[in-house]
């Protein structure tokens, strides 16, 4: 109101702010687990041509149905929505800019969303001369469809500007106006994607070349891809009439072709030797080469070691180079705002436009392994591997709290976009902040991963077969930063599982642990991860069970009956960021899904 930042007078005590915003509770407007529907079909069949000849095909369908929303439209001061004076419910009795606000009553936002899938393959595979070949065809396409009605929150703030202005909608105090003013607001609209897929590959094993006494083994291929994908959102997102999930029209496509080579050399009766390279050329980035190296020494017959080294290459997806753009509410304090003015020094939702980068360049990386198995008996086996992998250029979204540090200090910033500050002020309010997807300097991440299994024949009583598969994460680096044993980065995680199968009947228990890790990331947004400052706190470990029976009718029908979670544990309380783990958990590694209980049924033709 004339330029100064004014809450509504009806705003409820407890949700208001000093610097005079009014707070709203996401909570009850998310969807925690959305319900799902999935349907789908798998063929596969086989024709022999002759002796040595098969032709084969593959067809595999997939409709989903599923739902996604939340909550009702976030309106801000790009919407340009005014109140006039002479609103009859205007407590001002003044013309008001409205700066935050959102129509509650129009309900939540929500999507249905249904998506279909089809993926066909048809080859030729056989044998000539000893050596095993292969050629196909694959085409592949997914279609979505994204829709909302006029139930389902979606809000015109041209239209919504029309009623205020009429005197018929009632922004203020939090009201619930008639049905019949949201049914002149609300809209219906519909946002389509589709993805097309065509390859064809053909590749060769078999003896190269005798070397010694033995024979060099390799395998060789070739392989050529074409993608394109669009994203075409309804005209009322494209012409800025719907807040909260803008997103323009993109589309993109790519062109892709290869060539690999393996050979396998015997180097003594105990020594193998394995060299490898692959060519890929891409349409929009070029050519790249990429060698492999491998060696394994088998000294007895219960001792294997091995290592390997390789070189790797990652062009950006279509979707991280062409992705149109989309808006989200992050939650945050502006701490350079609160300091140089005083003003907004709670937790507010802040517009964060995503988008995708045209400028993204391929990543690059470089691991090796080096391992040991041991059997001392057939019925125990023991492997553990050291490895590591180092990635240059590493495609991530950038870290909104390094974006808020470099660009929102500045009023001019072309990437944090304030308004006009008001009088004796030298930073004004957030408006829109700009993220994409950028090169990270490099990622490197190292650690042990451990197997171990043991099986046993229990006469009368059928068999029973017991795995751990066990991993360490010793470091995982990023931006400068070490996040192991950090926020949303446990340093353990097993897994432990036990079979049991006699005649037509089997059973499985498996045991998942994720460890413990820091809570806190970077609340604040100044680009340090607050862990660096030792004041986190823990969030718990958590341990799921597994359990399943299967039971074969015949050679061609199963049953099985089975529960995930079968103690119905709930994931570990999280104060996170407070916008991405807004429920309570680290939704990037737990499940918030309690105990499920499914049956299968399965018949082979």
């Amino acid at each position: 109101m004339d330029g100064v930042k004014t809450i509504d007078p009806d705003c409820p005590e407890d949700s208001a702010t000093a610097s005079g915003s009014c707070l709203f509770d996401y909570g009850p407007f998310g969807l925690t687990i959305p319900a799902s529907e999935r349907v789908g079909f798998i063929g596969q069949f086989d024709y022999k041509i002759g002796d040595e000849t098969t032709a084969f095909m593959e067809v595999a369908m997939q409709h989903n149905t599923s739902e996604a929303g939340g909550a009702a439209t976030p309106l801000d001061e790009d919407a340009g929505l005014t109140v006039p004076g002479t609103h009859p419910d205007n407590p001002f009795g003044q013309d008001i800019e409205i700066g935050r606000y959102r129509p509650v009553d129009a309900g939540a936002r929500r999507w249905d969303i249904e998506s279909d899938t089809l993926r066909l393959v048809a080859g030729l595979r056989g044998t000539f001369n000893d050596y095993d070949w292969e050629a196909s065809v694959q085409k592949g396409r997914s279609r979505s469809e994204q829709s909302g009605d006029q139930s389902q929150g979606w809000v015109r703030v041209d239209w919504l500007q029309e009623q205020i202005n009429l005197g018929n909608y009632n922004p203020f105090g939090g009201v619930t106006n008639p049905q019949s003013v949201i049914d002149e607001i609300t809209t219906s609209l519909v946002r389509r994607g589709e993805s097309r897929m065509t390859s064809v590959d053909a590749h060769i094993t078999g003896e190269a070349f005798d070397f010694g006494d033995d024979v060099v083994m390799m395998a060789a291929g070739v392989e050529y891809r074409e993608e394109q994908v669009s994203d075409v959102p309804d005209v009322q997102f494209q012409r800025g009439l719907i807040f909260g999930t803008e997103s323009v029209s993109a589309s993109a496509e790519r062109d892709q072709y290869a060539a690999y080579l393996e050979l396998s050399i015997p180097l003594a009766e105990e020594l193998e030797l394995q060299l490898a390279g692959r060519y890929d050329h891409y349409s929009d980035f070029g050519s790249t080469t990429n060698p492999k190296i491998a060696l394994r020494w088998a000294p007895s017959d219960e001792v294997t070691v091995r290592g390997s080294w390789a070189q790797g290459f990652r062009a950006p997806s279509l979707a991280q180079v062409g992705l149109g753009p989309s808006q989200k509410s992050v939650f945050f304090v502006d701490q350079y705002r609160c300091q140089a003015t005083g003003q907004d020094c709670e937790s507010l939702d802040y517009n964060i436009e995503f988008a995708g980068n045209p400028n993204l360049d391929a990543e690059e990386s470089e691991s090796w392994n080096v391992g040991v198995i041991y059997a001392p008996i057939q019925e125990l086996g023991l492997s553990i591997d050291v490895w590591s992998i180092t990635q240059d250029n590493k495609i991530d979204e950038q870290q909104f709290g390094l974006v808020y540090d470099a660009e929102c200090n500045n009023q001019d910033s072309t990437i944090c976009i304030r308004l006009d500050p008001q009088q004796g002020e030298s930073l004004g309010v957030i408006q829109k902040i700009f993220n994409t997807y950028q090169n990270v300097s490099s990622q490197k991440a190292s650690g042990v991963d451990f197997s171990a299994n043991y099986s046993m024949e229990l006469q009368e009583y059928g068999n029973v077969r017991f795995n751990l598969d066990w991993s360490y994460m010793n470091e995982f680096e990023k931006d400068g930063l070490e996040y192991t044993g950090e926020y949303g980065y446990p340093e353990h995680r097993w897994l432990f599982g036990t079979t049991w199968s006699k005649g037509a009947f089997d059973a499985n228990l498996n045991i998942s642990f994720i460890g413990e890790f820091e809570d806190t990331p970077d609340i604040d947004f100044d680009g340090v991860l607050d862990f660096e400052e030792n004041t986190s706190r823990t969030v718990d470990s958590q341990m799921l069970v597994d359990l399943q029976f299967g039971y074969n009718y015949s050679d061609n029908l199963r049953l099985v009956i089975g529960s995930n979670n079968l103690l119905d544990e709930e994931p570990p309380f999280a104060i996170g960021n407070g916008d991405n783990d807004l429920y309570g958990y680290v939704g990037s590694v737990h499940n918030p899904r309690g105990r499920f209980v499914y049956s299968k049924l399965t018949y082979r033709f």
